[in-house]
């Protein structure tokens, strides 16, 4: 016999399926809008979940009037305390609500300080190390451009005029004078490979009898490292007074005079290794030995035993 059954158990055995749970789905609630006492007869359709079951829907007819007031005044609550919260509070920009920040206990400027403190040290001690391996860097330099010093030669000197004879001087006394004009020539050699020389000199002095009868100077100049240079030094003097000393001087047989006389002058040579950081000096002191004839034209050449290099 069968029985046909009505939508009411249709409905009351579908959730007991044991087999899958139907699918919940949505319907609409037509409820008036604000503006239905104007006359507009407009709705607003709003989708509501569906529920487990029909005890569960708020508009089930067991709850009555009881349950959609109280339903009324918990939402209304809800919407109340809300409303506090949100006039209470402050929202930022995306919504969330301000809270208020926790202080911690204790300052952080001991820690700015420390921090300014050591970022002071650290500069300070790049500072020191960047002045160590310098000063060791120009120490090396230093040490290695002093073995190089400057090569002196004395080569010739030629005597374009020399005379001697019988004068006064400027207060009238007579004497003996001397008159010398040549030319010296120097050979220069910088043996450095990295760096130039600047060279000059003391006065170059033509001695007679420990005194200074004529004298020239060297123009200072530069050379170029692993250079070599002659250069040529003009000694002269006008009627030197020779007083006293003259009284040797006696002319040859054929009316000359053979005189003998010394060179002495100091070369000095300096080589900028680093700029004006980093010099090196030189001296050269160096003497010879010679006589001038005054019958010769020839130009005097030095052996390397005639002048002493110190």
């Amino acid at each position: 016999m069968l029985h046909t059954k009505s939508e009411s158990d249709i409905t009351s055995l579908a959730p007991s399926s044991p087999s899958r749970s139907p699918k919940r789905p949505v319907y609409y609630v037509q409820s008036p809008s604000r503006d239905s006492h104007d006359g507009d007869k407009s709705t607003s359709m709003q989708p509501t979940p569906s529920f487990n079951s029909p005890m569960e829907s708020p508009s089930h007819p067991s709850f009555g009037r009881h349950s959609r007031n109280s339903s009324a005044s918990r939402f209304s609550g809800i919407f109340r305390s809300s409303s506090g919260r949100k006039n209470g509070r402050k929202r930022n920009d995306k919504g969330w609500p301000e809270c208020n920040v926790i202080m911690e206990e204790g300052k952080y400027d001991e820690y700015d300080e420390d921090k300014g403190v050591t970022r002071r040290c650290q500069a300070l001690l790049a500072l020191l190390g960047f002045i160590v391996l310098f000063s060791i860097f120009c120490l090396i330099i230093w040490g290695a451009g002093r073995p190089y010093k400057a090569e002196i030669t004395v080569r010739s000197l030629a005597v374009n005029n020399f005379y001697i004879g019988e004068g006064s001087d400027f207060s009238g006394v007579v004497t003996k004078m001397m008159t010398v004009n040549g030319s010296l020539r120097i050979s220069v050699y910088n043996p450095a490979t990295f760096y130039g020389i600047h060279v000059s000199s003391t006065p170059i002095n033509l001695i007679y009898s420990d005194i200074t009868v004529a004298s020239g100077q060297l123009k200072k100049y530069y050379q170029p490292r692993k250079s070599r240079r002659t250069v040529l030094v003009n000694i002269e003097s006008t009627k030197f007074p020779l007083y006293g000393a003259g009284s040797g001087l006696d002319a040859s047989n054929n009316g000359g005079f053979k005189v003998p006389l010394k060179l002495d002058f100091e070369i000095r040579s300096r080589g900028d290794v680093v700029g004006k950081l980093v010099r090196t000096k030189n001296k050269r002191q160096i003497s010879c030995d010679l006589v001038i004839d005054s019958t010769s034209t020839k130009p005097i050449k030095f052996k390397k035993n005639s002048c002493v290099y110190r």
